[in-house]
Formats: structure tokens, sequence, C-alpha cells
């Protein structure tokens, strides 16, 4: 990419010899006149992505620079393309700082995903062995997916990937609303059914919800009541219009009306807010078996009908002939299942 002279650069913005001044912040009463742009990929530098994700995240033409290794100038050329291209000044100046156009606040997570997905396209390798594979494959979940896979999928991974990478992020209701979307920047979403529709999946296992109790709790004995769930205090998750437990939800169209007492948005934290209380909650039988004995709890089934879970992997159609993806699918069903099977 050629550097352009200082001088040249401001002689194309009105005069002004400072590089960063120059390419940073235009005078909005000297109107700058941008080209009209036809989007022809053919005819598009992706090294333009690269510098553009680096301003938007950095909002400064030096340290995006830095961050790139490159120099100022050679940015500042950048970002006079990529102004002309989008017709719109990208950062201005206010105050002491420089802050993103509208137009630039939408274009920086949209960057961040079409440079992802570069990424991906010119990593991909003719033949796939994982023994020798270095990607990394990035997952979005909550806690309990994470903790069903985590262990017998390490193992897995021990023994037939060693240099491969697993990168998991907790889940969000943003990333559930907009999953298609979402699942452009990672390989894949762990989510039970009743969420997404319409996009690939695979099952990995299936689950059944249990209530527990504190082991001290004297108020319940060795079965539950509905007049207990009724009555009881209760710690609940993710208590969202979009984000909420299936069996919860059922319960209240049982006619139950739960008091609430703790939201939190973790299944893992809810045994450090059931022991010792007189507290009810939720869980999957396959963590709570787990954890029960070393947290102080007890398992007790529930005393209704609860709808079971069937957890299941979910991704964007483009990865669905990947090979390395679809092996990674094949190792997750594996470790969602080992403990099921008589595996490791």
């Amino acid at each position: 990419m050629p550097t352009v002279p200082p001088r040249r650069v401001a002689a194309h913005f009105g005069g002004c010899e400072d590089i960063e001044e120059v390419v940073l912040s235009h005078d909005r009463n000297r109107p700058c006149r941008y080209p009209e742009v036809w989007v022809n990929i053919s005819n598009l530098d992706l090294n333009l992505l690269v510098a553009l994700d680096a301003l938007l995240q950095e909002r400064s033409v030096t340290r995006a620079a830095a961050r790139l290794g490159l120099t100022q100038p050679t940015l500042s050329a950048s970002l006079a393309r990529l102004r002309r291209h989008f017709r719109d000044d990208l950062l201005v100046r206010v105050g002491n700082r420089y802050e993103l156009t509208p137009l630039s606040v939408r274009l920086r997570e949209r960057t961040s995903v079409a440079l992802d997905g570069v990424t991906r396209v010119f990593s991909v390798q003719p033949d796939f062995d994982p023994s020798a594979s270095r990607r990394e494959f990035s997952f979005l979940s909550s806690d309990y997916g994470a903790a069903v896979a985590g262990r017998n999928l390490s193992a897995a991974l021990r023994q037939e990937a060693p240099l491969v990478r697993v990168r998991v992020e907790h889940i969000s209701d943003t990333a559930v609303d907009n999953a298609e979307e979402a699942l452009r920047s990672v390989d894949g979403l762990l989510l039970p059914h009743g969420f997404i529709t319409g996009l690939p999946h695979v099952d990995l296992h299936h689950d059944r919800w249990v209530c527990v109790v504190s082991e001290d709790n004297t108020r319940v004995g060795a079965t539950l009541s509905m007049e207990d769930l009724a009555e009881s205090p209760w710690v609940v998750t993710f208590n969202r219009p979009t984000a909420f437990t299936p069996a919860m939800r059922q319960l209240e169209l049982l006619g139950v009306e739960p008091r609430v007492q703790v939201v939190v948005e973790s299944f893992l934290a809810i045994p450090f807010l059931v022991a010792g209380t007189d507290r009810v909650a939720l869980m999957q039988r396959r963590l709570a078996v787990r954890i029960a004995e070393q947290s102080g709890l007890r398992v007790l089934e529930c005393p209704f009908d609860a709808v079971p879970l069937a957890e299941a992997l979910w991704w964007h159609p483009m990865y669905t002939h990947d090979p390395e993806h679809a092996w990674m699918r094949e190792v997750l069903v594996a470790a969602c299942n080992a403990d099921l099977t008589g595996g490791p």
C-alpha cells in the first residue's frame, strides 16, 4: 500500500498539514465531496478491512497504526480511502478525543464479523488432520453447557488434537435473539431447543429438571409438593421475557407464582445461593447430581411433569460442510454422552 506524502494529503483536504488532524477531523463548515460509491467486491482491497477494524476499535490513527505495525501516514491514506468509499468522516474530533460517527457505530461490529469471516476462509486447508490442526473453535454457552461437555471434551482434544484451542464465551440475550448474525463470528452456540429455529443443529444430550434444596432445610421432607413450591422462596435463573428456564415458565402456567428472592444468570452459582437457606431452585439433573454432595444440597424430583431438556449445538449454515467443524461436532456429541455410555 503506497504511502501518501503529508503535503499531498494536506492539500487534498484543504491545506492542513497535521496528518492526524487532517484524516480524523474535517471542518463541517468546509464540505468534503466524495465520489459516488459503486460496490464491486472485485475492486475492494481487503487490507482496508483490516485498517477499518483497527481504526474503529482504537479511534485513533496513531494507536491503530501501532496496533497494525504500520506508519501513521500509511494508515492515514487508508482512512482517506475509507472515507471516500463510505462518504462519511468515520471518526470526528470532539474536544481532545475522537468519536465514532453513527455510521461507524454500525460498521464496528459488522467489520469485526467480516474480518473474522475472511480469516476463517483463508485458514481453511484442503486436508484436515486433527493432530496437526491449530484452529481455535469458539462457542457461546451457558455455564451448564460448558460444565457438561468440558471434562470429556478436554480429554478428547488432549488425545486427538493437542494443538486445537477452544474458546467458550457466556451466551447473551442478544446472541440468542440474533442467532444467525451471532453465529457468523463463532463456531457454535450451545443452547436447548425452544429458543432458536431454522438453523442447522445437532442434539448433544438430553436432561431433565430437578429441584434442589439445602440438606438442612427442615421445611421440606423427602419429597416436594406443589404447596412447597408455592410457599418457598426461590432462586431463579434468567428471569426475563426472552431468557428463562422452560420448567419455571411451565410452573407458572400451572398456577404457581414463585416467590423469587434471588435471580442469577448462572447455573453453577445456584448451590451457593441455596445451601444453608430455605430456598428452592430448579437445576438440570446432570449438573445437580455432580455438585449436590459437596455443595450441601439435596436433589429432589419435581412434583410436576417438568418438560425435558434437549441441549443442542447450533451453527451457521456456512459451516455445515466444513470438515474441521464437522469433526468438532462429532467430538462434542461424544463428549456430552461419554458419561452415559461408559466413556472417559
